[in-house]
């Protein structure tokens, strides 16, 4: 794969949301590493259920989730204990979640990457990245209510 960026094309991709969550970064990482957790989560309303995969994930876990419309199967790609997790879907981007202990709780942030999509530009046209933004925004407003 070529990794040279082309004048103009950014290197990165990424959209991504913060906030704090009231909980333990151990009690969101929890929610994170179990599948059948993630349609409560979603801010998209697409993630209906979980198809297959282990009931925690790990470094290396492949789940497939069954979505409003469609099938996706992800692979856990980064993964530090109650830090850090990260899946790759087969479109090649990644949704990637990281965990920071702060005073009254845990800094959460969500990031939508898709720096190895093909389609980069594409992906913007489209409207994807503003539409994953809007999405994380509700995931995260719906992580802070539900510890509150």
């Amino acid at each position: 794969m070529n990794t040279t960026a082309r004048p103009g094309m950014p290197t990165t991709a990424l959209v991504s949301r913060r906030g704090v969550v009231a909980a333990t970064p151990s009690v969101i990482f929890a929610l994170l590493a179990a599948p059948g957790e993630h349609p409560g989560l979603d801010g998209t309303g697409e993630v209906q259920s979980v198809i297959e995969g282990p009931q925690r994930l790990e470094l290396g876990s492949v789940f497939r989730m069954r979505m409003k419309g469609y099938m996706t199967a992800n692979t856990v790609v980064e993964f530090e204990h109650d830090a850090l997790i990260a899946w790759r879907h087969r479109g090649r981007h990644v949704w990637r979640w990281q965990l920071r202990a702060v005073p009254g709780g845990t800094e959460v942030t969500e990031t939508f990457d898709y720096t190895a999509k093909r389609a980069r530009r594409l992906v913007r046209l489209i409207g994807i990245p503003k539409r994953a933004g809007t999405a994380m925004d509700k995931t995260l407003t719906a992580l802070q209510a539900r510890f509150a």
